[in-house]
């Protein structure tokens, strides 16, 4: 390791020992200094928090009418040392009720409030492991769960305080509580099983000293400015883009993950406009803006004031990053600007990365050697070889080093085993969990009793230093950054239909053109082998998959009775049903895969569009010196002529995305019937506004049941919004 690299990597050092210190200190230095700015609608509409104003609403009063302080008001209810579910929409409520939490002593545990009318499965699980007895939100969220958070038991238990509505009807000082930095400050739960959710506890000396790691690794000073759209509830949104700024005391400029996920324009806009430094997020974001963003958009960025554009919680695609930087170089993007980096919950949130002036590290491998675990290096032009990117390397007061997974010996340089992590930054382990926590937290080499090191479950090797990840050994699922336990998967499928096995299927991921996809193995029963109805059980499979898991199905592989690979004592070989899909061995009885029907879709999109385009009126009006152009004629609407060529958009962009034919689509089906997930049904609402003209809340998809109901909304709705543009509302 070179002295530069060394100098960068120096052991960090802070003063304060808890987040409560940082926070006083920036609001007595500092007060007037903004600290978050929230884009309300992704693009101009700005709320903004000072440290002082922060600090005031987190310890005096989280609105003007109030003279009680959330943390007081906590105090003042015997909560400190309590667990409090934060059930907020992206926004700056979340970050004071946060703080407000620490100021109180009580111990914040961040999740996201469900969707109306969505189950409470891993919620309630969550509240139920944290021994959770408080619930921070606002009026608007506790108005639309209210109906089910009574009928589940371990929701209906929690007191559940809309902090936005705080009576001033008691009186309080504020006392700072007596906390350390070894005094957890949140517990983390990572996006994974419900049955049996694991709550990573983090200290406050872990988040200052991961923080300091942070801002040494990415070259942050008070000149620097992020923007971040990563969910708050989630480490890398947390800990990178609310608690960094404060730790650098530099400004970010935060927007919803949905915002971004309808139009990714917004995201790059935003670092146009904000002259950001340091922005980010999972390799598909990256992916996104090059397939989403046009041409004209891309000639109103000025990507030069970006510094470090870090990609992490997902693997990192060379081919990805070529993309992103070609796509993108005459808006200013600097190539070197990528920052490919490697962290988990379990470690706060950064493991390694690293120099920040430095391009990515790329090196080239024999594929079907990394296959089998084995690496054999080759170069760019040779046969059956693979990019793969570098994440870095560990601070120096942070080890990291490779073990073999069933001798838990040393791997030598260039020798794949599981990452191993030590130091200040990994967490205290999981809440109430001691087994697991001994399990993962407190491995020890065995030929050199060194140790305790943090198992993360992922497989890489070390190459001059720099770490590679290369895959797993758990069976965790990652798709689009996010973690889904297969288990929870594999019992959602069981129940989707009577024909499949109990405990009897595989869930796993391939990757396809670049993109983790999901795949289902799964046995049927004996009485069905002779009448069994591929695409009836298909289609439930799908179905029951994006209701409960907003994720996409991309195969399905149906097995004889009796024929998965199983342990001899019963349990699945998840790693094996994949060998065995990709190698084409199991005794398949049905089988379907998600593929491009050799269809022109694009053309089947411009004749919806031009169907309702012939619909749009040509003239602007003049309505109360306000410059309005109606997305229709009052006549195409009054003889209620769009929802057919809205429907017929739908259909269109929807087969597009999920690779189907058109015919494939009902209109009458439940949209989960296709296997819709998360990001598809967001991305589309974003699509949809923006060419029907008209604002559409990001769930809309999720709200109305299938394309028929959805068309008549929203015909009905670019009327109302016509109306209301007119009269000046």
């Amino acid at each position: 390791m070179d002295n530069n690299l060394f100098s960068l990597f120096s052991v960090p050092t802070f003063s304060e020992a808890t987040l409560v210190d940082l926070l006083r200190k920036r609001a007595l230095q500092q007060p007037w200094l903004v600290a978050y700015t929230f884009l309300v609608d992704g693009e101009t509409q700005e709320v903004s928090l000072t440290y002082q104003a922060l600090d005031q609403k987190a310890r005096y009063a989280l609105r003007q009418a109030s003279g009680l302080s959330l943390a007081a008001f906590l105090q003042s209810m015997k909560a400190t040392g309590e667990r409090a579910l934060l059930l907020y929409p992206p926004g700056l409520e979340f970050i004071a009720a946060f703080f407000g939490c620490l100021y109180a002593g009580v111990t914040a545990v961040p999740v996201y409030p469900p969707r109306r009318n969505q189950r409470m499965t891993r919620l309630q699980a969550i509240a139920q492991d944290a021994q959770a007895t408080l619930a921070l939100t606002t009026t608007s969220v506790i108005t639309n769960l209210a109906q089910s958070w009574k009928q589940e038991p371990e929701l209906a238990a929690l007191q559940c305080i809309a902090t936005d509505d705080i009576s001033n009807d008691l009186a309080s000082n504020w006392l700072k509580p007596e906390i350390t930095s070894n005094s957890l400050a949140f517990l983390q739960y990572t996006s994974g099983s419900t049955g049996k959710p694991k709550g990573v506890m983090v200290s406050h000396g872990n988040l200052l000293h991961n923080s300091a790691l942070i801002h040494k690794c990415f070259g942050h000073t008070p000149d620097s400015h992020g923007v971040i759209w990563l969910p708050q509830y989630h480490d890398m949104g947390l800990i990178g883009g609310v608690l960094q700024p404060l730790y650098g005391a530099f400004p970010v400029t935060l927007m919803s993950p949905e915002t971004f996920l309808q139009k990714p324009f917004r995201w790059l806009k935003a670092i146009s406009q904000y002259k950001a430094t340091t922005s980010g997020g999972p390799n598909f974001a990256y992916d996104l803006c090059v397939d989403k963003i046009t041409d004209e958009q891309r000639s109103q960025l000025d990507l030069s004031s970006w510094e470090v554009a870090f990609s992490g919680s997902e693997p990192v695609l060379a081919q990805t990053i070529e993309r992103f930087s070609a796509t993108f170089e005459d808006c200013g993007f600097k190539r070197s600007a990528f920052y490919p980096c490697y962290g988990m919950a379990e470690t706060t949130l950064i493991v390694s990365g690293g120099l920040k002036t430095d391009p990515p590290v790329i090196r080239f491998v024999k594929d079907k050697a990394l296959k089998q675990n084995l690496v054999e290096t080759a170069t760019a032009d040779q046969e059956d070889t693979r990019a793969i990117v570098g994440v870095g390397r560990s601070p120096l007061d942070q080890k990291i080093v490779i073990a073999h997974p069933e001798s838990l010996t040393k791997c030598r340089d260039g020798q794949i085993g599981e990452i191993w992590v030590s130091g200040l930054s990994v967490a205290g382990g999981y809440w109430k969990k001691p087994q697991e926590t001994q399990q993962t937290f407190n491995a020890q080499l065995q030929d050199t009793t060194e140790g305790p090191f943090l198992c993360t479950g992922d497989l890489g090797f070390l190459l001059d230093g720099e770490l590679f990840v290369t895959g797993r050994i758990k069976d965790m699922i990652i798709i689009r950054g996010q973690n889904h336990y297969p288990q929870d998967i594999e019992l959602t499928i069981q129940k989707s239909h009577s024909a499949l096995r109990p405990n009897c299927g595989a869930a796993f991921s391939v990757e396809v053109e670049g993109v983790e996809r999901l795949v289902i193995v799964q046995e049927v029963e004996r009485s069905y082998l002779q009448k069994l109805d591929l695409d009836e059980v298909v289609r439930a499979i799908r179905q029951a998959v994006s209701e409960q898991h907003q994720l996409q199905v991309y195969a399905v592989v149906l097995l004889k009775t009796a024929s998965i690979p199983k342990t001899s004592s019963g349990k699945i070989q998840r790693l094996a049903c994949r060998d065995g899909f990709l190698n084409g061995s199991l005794d398949v009885v049905g089988d379907w895969t998600a593929s491009l029907q050799q269809i022109d879709l694009l053309q089947l999109q411009q004749e919806a569009e031009a169907q309702c385009d012939s619909m749009h009126s040509k003239d602007e009006s003049q309505t109360d010196g306000k410059s309005f152009k109606p997305a229709f004629t009052e006549e195409a609407i009054a003889q209620g002529a769009l929802a057919e060529p809205i429907a017929t958009w739908v259909v269109s962009h929807l087969a597009l995305y999920l690779k189907v034919s058109p015919d494939e689509i009902d209109i009458q089906q439940p949209f989960a019937t296709y296997g819709l997930d998360s990001a598809v049904a967001i991305s589309l609402t974003g699509e949809l506004a923006e060419w029907l003209d008209c604002q559409l809340e990001p769930t809309i998809f999720w709200e109305y049941p299938n394309i028929k109901v959805l068309a008549q909304y929203l015909e009905a709705e670019c009327h109302q919004q016509r109306e209301d543009s007119f009269i000046g509302v």
